[in-house]
């Protein structure tokens, strides 16, 4: 195990790596001045050069990107070229947005999608069964930011109901408010994963259900949900991990179109508005962050794997 892990650390590095190189060069060959979007068509080119010597933007590209390596490995992010902020602070601030949006997110998909996915597969081609095909169906084809609009216009329109969303409550000292705020948006964002959830869990687990193991199981006239849920399930969840370990490392990074509906200032909207400003430090920075998140968890879900699964070994 330890082995394995030395490895699989030793290839994310290499990964991460080769993802930052192309981070880097892509971002300053597509179009844009970073300084000209500082200061304006009017800048003067006297201007525009003094801009781009004060942000490092006149050194040669292998300085710009061992600057900028340096920065990371020894935690100093540096400040924004737009705005003036120190990286850092921004970060800290709208990451614990994020990080909340991602774990109720992640509730909400756990707590329906699978104890549906169970139900679905448990009663196969019963009522039950299909409403919860068709709801899955029906979750994957509506777009997340339709619903999200509706979300926010009926209970305003129909009950004059609206989350907070002049300011960010924080779950500690107004829970309730805090709740309320992040508790739609959540609940859009997980509509997809849900839905993916509910299919997977109930495909996997009517594939497990016809192993030999569990008609071996019946024919000894075990119940049939202890059956299910101590024998078949925990073999079936495996691919259901895979899913949930892709879904935290896209939703760590934040979700642009929900927090831009629902005002929250998360990591999301902090690197779209970077990409879009030419914000080198600050975009390089945010997606080496989601880059390494996904790394890392797609290690972690491999290190879980083993839990469900007594028979996978690592060497």
């Amino acid at each position: 195990m330890g082995r394995y892990v030395i490895r699989r650390l030793a290839m994310a590095a290499m990964i991460l790596w080769f993802i930052s190189m192309i981070v880097f060069v892509l971002l300053r060959i597509g179009p844009g001045d970073p300084a000209l979007l500082q200061q304006g068509i009017n800048a003067t080119p006297e201007r525009i050069a003094q801009v781009n010597k004060e942000m490092g933007l006149d050194d040669p590209y292998v300085v710009q990107y061992l600057n900028w390596i340096k920065g990371m490995l020894t935690l100093d992010l540096g400040r924004s070229a737009l705005t003036q902020t120190d990286t850092t602070d921004e970060f800290m601030e709208r990451f614990p947005i994020s990080l909340q949006l991602m774990v109720m997110t992640l509730v909400w998909t756990v707590v329906i999608g699978i104890p549906f996915g169970i139900v679905s597969a448990a009663k196969r081609n019963s009522a039950g069964d299909y409403t919860v095909r068709l709801f899955a169906i029906l979750a994957l084809s509506v777009p997340g930011f339709w619903v999200a609009t509706l979300v926010l216009i009926i209970p305003v329109q129909q009950w004059g109901y609206a989350p907070p969303l002049d300011r960010q409550a924080s779950l500690f000292s107004e829970p309730w408010a805090n709740l309320r705020q992040f508790g739609p948006p959540s609940l859009v964002l997980a509509l997809g994963p849900i839905a993916s959830v509910m299919r997977l869990t109930r495909s996997s687990l009517l594939e497990v259900l016809r192993a030999d193991y569990v008609r071996t199981a019946r024919a000894k006239g075990l119940n049939e949900r202890v059956i299910v849920l101590r024998h078949a399930l925990k073999n079936s969840l495996i691919p259901v991990i895979t899913v949930l370990g892709l879904l935290m490392g896209g939703l760590l990074g934040g979700s642009v179109i929900v927090e831009s509906i629902f005002n929250l200032r998360g990591l999301g909207q902090f690197v779209y508005r970077a990409i879009l400003q030419k914000d080198f430090n600050v975009a390089q920075t945010l997606v080496m962050y989601t880059a390494g998140v996904a790394v890392l968890l797609n290690l972690a879900v491999d290190l879980v794997y083993s839990l469900f699964d007594p028979r996978i070994r690592y060497a």
